[in-house]
């Protein structure tokens, strides 16, 4: 008897607990529902319930947030959105960073909003990203320059002529290896004692050739013997 007693009573607990799992959500449950799935609609929220807004901002991403809290006018959300933006900072810059702020407000017995923290770190990142973004285009920038610079030394050299005189002019002092050597040679070459040995080797050379043939002596010619002969022959005659 005792069992089926006992077996009795768990059957209708079973049966009244099926019972209120199963009862229809409230109104309120259903409009909570409704408002977290349309969050990218919610803009003004000053004249709602705080333990309604406490159900629903949680839900909401950094921008919904964000927007929420700009668009209400005449109401301060803070002490419902505070620790969901610690949260969103947590999950965006590290527990470490975290616990570092809140080290210095105590230390400098100060206290910010963490929307306010996060925004600030968010700029601090903006600028640094920034930063480093105009130090590589300013490299890039002077790597074209040098390489700009070198293509137009390229362009602007002019090519070796192939009439170009060598090193000494019309002297011919390729046989030294030393630049110092031939600029020796050079300036020793152009001195006047050498120039007037030059010039009296020259002269002299003209004159040799430049002799006339009348003035060279020359031997007897056959017509020179052939006139002779026929001179002589009357001579003879006559005697």
């Amino acid at each position: 008897m005792t069992s089926e007693v006992g077996s009795r009573r768990i059957g209708c607990e079973f049966g009244r607990n099926m019972l209120m799992k199963s009862e229809p959500p409230s109104l309120v449950d259903l409009c909570v529902r409704t408002v977290i799935d349309n969050l990218r609609y919610l803009g003004d929220v000053g004249g709602t319930d705080p333990q309604l807004l406490a159900r629903i901002l949680p839900h909401c991403t950094v921008d919904q947030l964000m927007h929420i809290e700009k668009s209400t006018k005449g109401r301060d959300l803070t002490p419902i959105t505070d620790d969901l933006w610690k949260n969103f900072y947590e999950k965006e810059f590290g527990i470490r960073n975290t616990k570092l702020v809140n080290e210095r407000m105590e230390e400098k017995g100060v206290s910010f909003r963490w929307s306010q923290l996060y925004e600030a770190k968010l700029k601090d990142i903006e600028q640094a990203q920034k930063k480093s973004l105009d130090r590589m285009k300013q490299r890039y920038k002077e790597t074209d320059a040098r390489k700009q610079s070198r293509q137009v030394r390229l362009c602007t050299k002019v090519p070796p002529s192939s009439n170009k005189r060598s090193f000494g002019g019309s002297y011919n002092v390729s046989y030294l290896k030393s630049n110092i050597m031939k600029k020796a040679k050079i300036e020793t070459l152009k001195s006047p004692e050498v120039k007037n040995i030059a010039a009296m080797k020259k002269n002299a050379i003209q004159r040799e050739y430049s002799i006339s043939p009348l003035m060279r002596p020359r031997g007897p010619s056959s017509g020179d013997s052939a006139s002779s002969s026929k001179v002589t022959k009357p001579m003879g005659r006559r005697l």
